[in-house]
This record gives structure tokens, sequence and C-alpha cells, in this order.
């Protein structure tokens, strides 16, 4: 599924329109996060955030690596947010416990630049692209939706 989005408003309703049709699994939902720098990856994050309660500011983990979000939606416990932007390997997930994180039914991970441990990215993420592109001297956002993570 694509969908264009020309302003906030339409990413807004992208979020919540995406936010509604999740549906929890036997193991943590996934979401991997693909685009350039200033795509939008974190905007939209802050966005399904804000749709599943989130109260406080929702900013990127480039250096922290991992942030997690207490929730009150009746499908998840927490949301998960992780920028791989500075991963130079899998192996500095283990530290993390990634791997146990994608064991809880009760998660909720997004994960911006997952093609960073596109090894450790289960089969059924969900795999959200943002490209940037020009439309008649007008940047738009691409946002491409996919049920399944293309390593």
């Amino acid at each position: 599924m694509k969908t264009t989005i020309s302003t906030l408003a339409d990413l807004e309703q992208f979020a919540d329109s995406f936010v509604k049709a999740l549906v929890p699994r036997n193991w943590a939902t996934v979401v991997a996060l693909h685009g350039e720098l200033g795509a939008g990856k974190t905007t939209l994050s802050q966005m399904i955030a804000k749709r599943l309660g989130v109260e406080e500011t929702v900013q990127s983990p480039t250096f922290v690596i991992m942030k997690s979000y207490p929730l009150t939606d009746p499908r998840f416990t927490k949301l998960v947010h992780i920028d791989l932007y500075r991963i130079e390997s899998d192996n500095e997930l283990e530290v993390l416990k990634f791997n146990e994180l994608l064991l809880d039914p009760t998660a909720l991970v997004l994960v911006e630049w997952a093609e960073r441990a596109s090894a450790l990215m289960p089969r059924d993420a969900l795999d959200v692209s943002i490209e940037m592109r020009d439309e008649n001297a007008v940047m738009v956002r691409e946002i491409t939706y996919v049920r399944q993570f293309k390593a």
C-alpha cells in the first residue's frame, strides 16, 4: 500500500489508520521503519506514540538507542522505540536484550533504520518505508507499507 503525504495532517491521518489496524501477535509486534535522514521516521513514531496514549515527549533515541514507554492501550502494555542509526553490528543489540524483547507479545516495537540489523528483524515485521520526492516543486513523502519485512 502506498500513501502520498503532503502535510503533517496527512501523516497524522496515516498514523491514526496504522494504529487502528495494529493487531497483537503471540510475540512482539515489530514495525521496521526505513527512510533517509529527515524523511519522517521519528515524526511518524511520535504520532504513533501519541495515538497509543504516550503523554511524554517522544524523541529519537539516537544516542540511547532504545527508549520504552508504558501504554494503557488494551492491545499493548509498552511501546519500545529503537533507533539503529549509530549501530555498527547486530552484536550491539545483544546488550539491549533485543531477542528477549521480541518474545514479549505485549510490546509494540518501532525500529528506525531497521535495515542496519536486518538479520535480527523478524520475518513478519511490518515494513514502513518513507521516501521523499519532489512533486511539482513541492516536497512530498511517499509511505509504502508492507506487511512483511524485506531484508
